[in-house]
């Protein structure tokens, strides 16, 4: 049978330099289909979405709460002219009641070994309404190896350059924050992949440079040291959500190939600039994720952090606004005091005021929020600094003799320079 799997287009940061990466949700949903699926994907933020409707049953991965809406009305397109619907990803398990009316069929919860379940109704006609497995976890032995093959590799580097594959080792999150929704689609408890299966997968992927897309590493200080260790190896070129503060763990993933990390930037404290100052000991690059618009944070105090994110020496920085996610405990506090502004989800970027601040005016955190990008890109522009990164993964992969110079991978063109 024919299954087309459709990835929604959305609406990107307005400041984030646009660039496209691979999804994760598809291939992983791709690996789990029977053999006898003979599957079509189509991304439809770097390709448009087929003319003919040349399928038995259409599929919708969608990630993001932006792009739900979008999702809604290219599925209501496929039910009219007779084709079978289904939903399933973050943003329809966040969004479950409200997809119903768009859907044949809605999956929630994660797909490895129900996917047969789901198909075998299909071709018998009796396809569920919903299939609710939100907290009834697969065994995490059985991830197996996502299926890049469905992608067009091609459509997914930036102006010459060779963008990362995205890979998760674990699921689950043991932390509950506050703007995160972790918690409600993958369980509080955290459920590392073996090891076997995590090298197996990144052995597979024919990119050096990977996305290691777990909500936090820094989870169980045992499993990160196997886990770098199990990696060294591999020499690939990685980056991550945080890692352990750790000497041993740092240590172990600067030579596990570790580029930078992604890290939550919440106050001025020495903690946050020791932690910074730690990652770069060990050659490790930060990326500082700076959310605006928490309950503690007044004008004065917004300021000062600015003006602290200039001290510490990030590599790279993204500013987002407070977002009140379904499922959620921002969004029940706001729900609750009434101070969400906006139920229209395509608003739901991260970089739109869409609440009502604590400690000051929608208005005027919209123009902090402003105000954080022109300042911190004051001295070096986006662009330049992400150049530096990329020099910098080029020097690693050149110092352990795994650069491959490809037509994909010319950093120069990007940014009118010679090639690093």
């Amino acid at each position: 049978m024919k299954f087309r799997l459709i990835y929604p287009k959305w609406r990107k940061l307005r400041r984030q330099t646009e660039f496209h990466l691979p999804p994760h949700g598809p291939v992983v949903l791709a690996a789990a289909l029977p053999e006898d699926v003979e599957i079509e994907f189509i991304d439809e933020n770097v390709e448009p979405l087929p003319d003919n409707m040349d399928c038995d049953l259409v599929g919708f991965s969608v990630m993001l709460t932006s792009q739900i809406k979008r999702a809604w009305q290219i599925a209501d397109g496929y039910r009219l002219s007779g084709i079978p619907v289904l939903f399933g990803g973050i943003g329809t398990m966040l969004h479950a009641e409200e997809t119903l009316p768009h859907a044949d069929s809605v999956f929630l919860g994660e797909a490895e070994g129900r996917m047969e379940e789901v198909f075998r109704d299909f071709q018998a006609g009796r396809l569920k309404k919903i299939y609710n497995y939100l907290e009834d976890f697969p065994p995490i032995e059985s991830v197996g190896t996502a299926r890049r093959d469905i992608l067009n590799r091609d459509l997914y580097a930036y102006r010459g350059v060779q963008m990362v594959d995205l890979v998760h080792a674990s699921r689950g999150c043991r932390f509950n924050c506050y703007p995160c929704c972790v918690g409600y689609l993958g369980g509080r408890k955290f459920r590392p992949r073996p090891y076997d299966r995590v090298i197996e997968e990144m052995a597979s992927i024919d990119n050096n440079r990977l996305f290691i897309v777990d909500n936090s590493l820094a989870q169980n200080k045992d499993w990160e040291l196997g886990l770098f260790r199990e990696m060294i190896p591999l020499k690939k070129k990685w980056c991550c959500h945080p890692i352990e503060e750790d000497d041993e763990v740092l240590d172990l993933a600067a030579r596990a190939g570790a580029w930078y990390v992604y890290q939550a930037i919440f106050d001025t404290s020495d903690h946050i600039r020791n932690r910074i100052r730690r990652y770069h000991d060990f050659g490790i690059g930060v990326e500082g994720t700076i959310l605006l618009g928490l309950d503690d944070h007044t004008e004065d105090g917004i300021l000062r952090l600015i003006d602290f994110l200039m001290e510490i020496e990030l590599d790279l920085a993204e500013f987002t606004v407070l977002t009140p996610f379904p499922h959620t405990r921002a969004y029940d506090d706001l729900q609750r005091e009434n101070r969400i502004l906006s139920s229209d989800w395509d608003d739901y970027t991260t970089d739109r005021v869409i609440f009502e601040p604590k400690h000051l005016s929608g208005e005027r955190l919209q123009e902090l929020h402003e105000y954080a990008w022109n300042t911190f890109y004051r001295e070096e522009s986006q662009n330049y600094k992400m150049f530096k990164l990329l020099k910098k993964v080029v020097e690693m992969e050149k110092a352990d003799e795994t650069y491959r110079p490809r037509r994909r991978d010319l950093i120069g063109r990007k940014f009118g320079r010679s090639e690093p």
